[in-house]
């Protein structure tokens, strides 16, 4: 493997990977696409499973799972960030994880752990790949698999809100369900067939995307002794950064878990589906679109209009 997570080999060996190793540049843009394209799927997943109120009973389970996916998709996408060992990488890291300082007793004790020195430096390179490559792929598949089992206790949902699995013939089929094939498997492979179209498109013609993908930031080596004066993620973390910049870090430690707390909330109750609840579909859809806009504001340099 041509990667070295090393503090004074890593950025050199991504750069030997892009320039030097056959088709190195193309498995390096394949796999930062497909971390943002993941995210946009993974978004999109959940915003649908908000729309048909999915985290109501029977579905509890299969909701915490997936919000447990969802922490653990992002810890994975951080570990991963630093790896480049760029300044936005470093910066970005170094940000992160004083977050888990404000933790209440535990919080400077912990963030010492999880970096393994008192900075950002080699120690937190090494475990960061460690994590990144071993432990949370493993615990992810195990979840993955958790997640899958609690969905096919209780069947997937729908807009209409028909219980799939209250009405079964002799033999223990589902009398208002239909059969995966070829129904969903020939309407899977048209939208894996629109991803994978859009996916290399932006491999191929624009794999930095104006700097949402990869900020130019990181095509600068870390510098502890320099901060870029504009620090903003990449662009499936910038709405969480929007919220630790407006409010304080012991509050947005909470906000990671409000997708849990979802299931307990008044408008969990049975109440009509999304198709005809059109207040609750519209409270979501404002809460969708704030979330684009934080991400936008972030993006903003704080300088004129946007300071």
């Amino acid at each position: 493997m041509h990667y070295k997570p090393d503090a004074q080999k890593a950025f050199q060996s991504v750069e030997y990977i892009m320039r030097d190793v056959p088709w190195g540049w193309l498995v390096r843009y394949m796999h930062s696409t497909g971390a943002s394209m993941f995210f946009v799927v993974v978004y999109m997943h959940m915003m649908r499973g908000l729309m048909y109120g999915s985290y109501r009973k029977p579905r509890e389970l299969v909701w915490i799972f997936g919000v447990a996916i969802f922490l653990c998709l992002m810890a994975e996408a951080f570990f991963g960030y630093l790896l480049p060992w760029g300044q936005m990488s470093y910066w970005g890291a170094q940000v992160i994880v004083n977050l888990f300082a404000a933790i209440p007793f535990i919080g400077p004790d912990l963030a010492i752990w999880i970096r393994g020195d008192y900075v950002v430096s080699d120690a937190t390179l090494n475990r960061f790949f460690s994590f990144h490559v071993i432990a949370i792929p493993l615990v992810l598949l195990g979840l993955v698999v958790a997640h899958i089992v609690a969905l096919h206790e209780v069947g997937s949902n729908n807009p209409d809100g028909v219980e799939i699995k209250e009405r079964k013939d002799a033999n223990g089929i589902p009398l208002d369900g239909i059969p995966f094939h070829p129904y969903y498997s020939v309407h899977d492979l048209m939208g894996v067939g629109v991803f994978l179209m859009v996916f290399f498109a932006i491999v191929f013609f624009a794999p930095e995307m104006g700097g949402y993908f990869l900020e130019y930031n990181n095509f600068i080596p870390a510098d502890p002794l320099k901060t870029p004066p504009h620090i903003a993620p990449v662009w499936y973390f910038t709405p969480f950064y929007s919220m630790l910049r407006a409010i304080t870090a012991e509050w947005c430690m909470c906000w990671w878990f409000v997708p849990f707390w979802v299931r307990w909330l008044p408008c969990s109750a049975k109440v009509p589906m999304a198709r005809h609840a059109v207040a609750l579909r519209g409270l979501k859809l404002r809460w969708a679109r704030r979330c684009c806009a934080l991400d936008f504001w972030l993006w903003m340099p704080s300088s004129g209009v946007w300071r």
